[in-house]
C-alpha cells in the first residue's frame, strides 16, 4: 500500500553516540482511533500489533535494573488502547517515574475509555496531546473530519480536572505538526498564537507548544513520493541542518522499545526497521540488557535524521533550539 522509501542508502548525516539512558519510550502498538495524514508509525484502526503483559514485564523488569531513566514516555497509535496501558501506567508512578501519555485527544471519547481523563489526573501523568493547529479545517484535513471538535472537547475536560492550571502540577503539553513539506515556524511566537486563538475561543489552557518535523518515512514519505516531493523535501531537510542541534538530539538520552520490546535509537528507526546496534547483528530485546550496558554505544543515524538537526530542531520535547520571528499561522 505504501510507496519504499529510499531512505537507507549511506548518508553523510554525522556520527553521534549514547549518553546516559534517561527516557525509556514505549511503543504499545499501532492501533489507533484515527489514520493521520503525518503519522510516521502509519497507525489505524486496522492495525493489530500491541505489547503483550510479559513484555511489560521485561520493561519494567528494565526499569528497576537502570536507576538512570527516570521518565517512561508511551506511545502508539493510542497508546491507551493497549488492554494493559493502566497496570503499565501506575507501575511506572509507584517507581517514581515521570509517566508521559501521548494522547491524540479523540480518544478519550470512545468508548471503554470515559473515564480515561480521570485516570490520567488521579496519577499525575504528564499528558503530550497532539493538536497539529488551532484552527478546524487544518485539523480535519490532517487528521480526519470532526477530530478539531473532539480534540476541543477532550483539552476542556482535561482542564476541568485541573490540567495546566496553575500550582496544580498536572502538566498539558500540546504538539505541533506542519500541514505539508516545510520546517516548522519558530516554537515560541507560535504557542503565544495558540494560548491566544484556544483561550479566547474556547478557554483553553495548555502549558507547552512543542513544534515538530514531519518524518519522511510510513505514511508522510508515501505521500511525498505520490505528490513527488520527497526528493525536494529531503533537500530542505539537509540545506536546513544546523550542527549545534546535534548535541540535543532525543536519541543521545532516548531508548526506543518496540511493541514487540526490540531496542531502537528512537521511534523513527523503529519504524524504519533500524534496531539499536551494529547493522547486520541481531536485535537485541529489552529483557537482554541494563541502560548502562548502552553508555557510548554509536546511533544508528541516515538521511531522516536531519528531520531533527534542521532549522530550529526537532524532538519529542519539541524544538531544540530558540528561532525568533512574528507569530506565524499553524496554517503555514
Amino acid at each position: 500500500m505504501h510507496a519504499t522509501l529510499p531512505l537507507l542508502a549511506i548518508s553523510s548525516f554525522p556520527a553521534l553516540q549514547r549518553r546516559s539512558v534517561e527516557t525509556l519510550q514505549v511503543n504499545l502498538g499501532y492501533r489507533c482511533n484515527q489514520s493521520c495524514l503525518h503519522c510516521h508509525v502509519n497507525a489505524g484502526p486496522q492495525r493489530k500489533e500491541e505489547m503483550t503483559a510479559e513484555t511489560i514485564d521485561a520493561v519494567l523488569a528494565f526499569v528497576d535494573a537502570s536507576p538512570e531513566v527516570k521518565v517512561l514516555d508511551l506511545t502508539g497509535g493510542a497508546p491507551e488502547l493497549n488492554p494493559h496501558f493502566r497496570w503499565l501506567v501506575i507501575a511506572g508512578r509507584q517507581r517514581g517515574l515521570r509517566v508521559i501519555d501521548r494522547c491524540n485527544l479523540t480518544i478519550l471519547e470512545e468508548p471503554g475509555q470515559e473515564d480515561l481523563a480521570d485516570f490520567l489526573a488521579a496519577h499525575r501523568v504528564e499528558v503530550v496531546a497532539s493538536l497539529p493547529c488551532y484552527l478546524e479545517e487544518n485539523v480535519d484535513r490532517q487528521r480526519g473530519k470532526g477530530t478539531f471538535d473532539g480534540s476541543i472537547r477532550g483539552l476542556q475536560t482535561l482542564n476541568a480536572l485541573g490540567y495546566a492550571a496553575p500550582g496544580s502540577g498536572l502538566v498539558l503539553n500540546l504538539v505541533f505538526n506542519p500541514q505539508g513539506p516545510t520546517l516548522p515556524p519558530p516554537q515560541a511566537p507560535l504557542a503565544a498564537a495558540y494560548r491566544q486563538h484556544l483561550g479566547d475561543q474556547f478557554g483553553i489552557a495548555f502549558n507547552d507548544l512543542f513544534t515538530l518535523s514531519n518524518m519522511p518515512i510510513q505514511r508522510f514519505g508515501s505521500m511525498l513520493i505520490s505528490r513527488g516531493q520527497f526528493n525536494s523535501y529531503m533537500q530542505l531537510l539537509r540545506d536546513a541542518h544546523r550542527d549545534d542541534n546535534l548535541e540535543q538530539v532525543m536519541c543521545r538520552k532516548l531508548l526506543s522499545i518496540d511493541w514487540q520490546g526490540y531496542l531502537h535509537d528512537c521511534d523513527f528507526n523503529q519504524q524504519l526497521g533500524l534496531p539499536l546496534g551494529t547493522p547486520g547483528r541481531r536485535r537485541l530485546h529489552i529483557s537482554e540488557v541494563t541502560a548502562a550496558a548502552l553508555d557510548g554505544c554509536p546511533i544508528r543515524v541516515a538521511d531522516h535524521c536531519y528531520g531533527c538537526t534542521a532549522g530550529q530542531g526537532s524532538s519529542c520535547g519539541g524544538a531544540l533550539a530558540d528561532e525568533v520571528a512574528a507569530a506565524p499561522s499553524c496554517g503555514a
